[in-house]
């Protein structure tokens, strides 16, 4: 099975090869190729993203399922909170078939928050977690900010940077600590392993 990721291109090089790492041994015999379909920004909306999910789902090469992933919090005002952004994602693409939106809520940082102490540790600074629950962390001061802050004011002095510092501090850890901890990670992962008849992580 095909199943294409509409992904920005950072956290396509930050997360995915941690996500295929935790689903190859939990789905052996029936892993998917994920094929991320991946932008320089955000991902494309309105008639943009239907043509780009018709494209994906049409033609010798075509996906079985198009998932789309997109952050709530996206430096405008598109997305109120994670249904708004699910439904509207939705409503674009016209309710194609095998068509699923998925969100990181509100961005994919609150998906490191879960690894704090090792990020503690890569700042070489002590500053506190910003909470035991990552997708609570919002609009006003989203993940990367807090990521953003412990590393400027860390012994390093080099702010937080997606593609360096999020396969850091992946590397080596448990994802299903961020899947229990937060759940549209959980409804992502879960849709992947549904699409392959998979048993689903509670």
């Amino acid at each position: 099975m095909k199943v294409s990721i509409l992904v920005e291109g950072r956290t396509e090089r930050a997360f995915l090869p941690h996500l295929r790492a935790f689903l190859e041994p939990r789905l052996a015999g029936r892993m998917p190729r994920l094929d991320p379909i991946v932008y320089d920004g955000r991902i494309p909306k309105e008639d943009k993203l239907r043509r780009v999910v018709a494209g994906a789902l049409s033609g010798p090469h075509a996906a079985h399922a198009v998932i789309a992933l997109t952050d709530v919090y996206t430096g405008t005002n598109d997305f109120v909170n994670a249904q708004d952004a699910k439904l509207k994602m939705l409503n674009w693409v016209g309710g194609m078939p095998n068509f699923f939106p998925h969100v990181a809520l509100h961005e994919f940082e609150s998906w490191l928050i879960p690894y704090w102490a090792t990020i503690q540790n890569l700042a070489r600074h002590n500053r506190a977690s910003p909470g035991a629950l990552p997708e609570t962390i919002n609009h006003n001061k989203p993940p990367s900010a807090h990521l953003r802050e412990i590393f400027e004011a860390g012994a390093v002095r080099e702010s937080y940077n997606k593609v360096r510092d999020a396969g850091r501090i992946l590397r080596g850890q448990d994802l299903n600590l961020a899947i229990q901890s937060c759940s549209e990670l959980k409804a992502l992962v879960n849709r992947i392993v549904l699409l392959v008849g998979g048993q689903l992580i509670a």
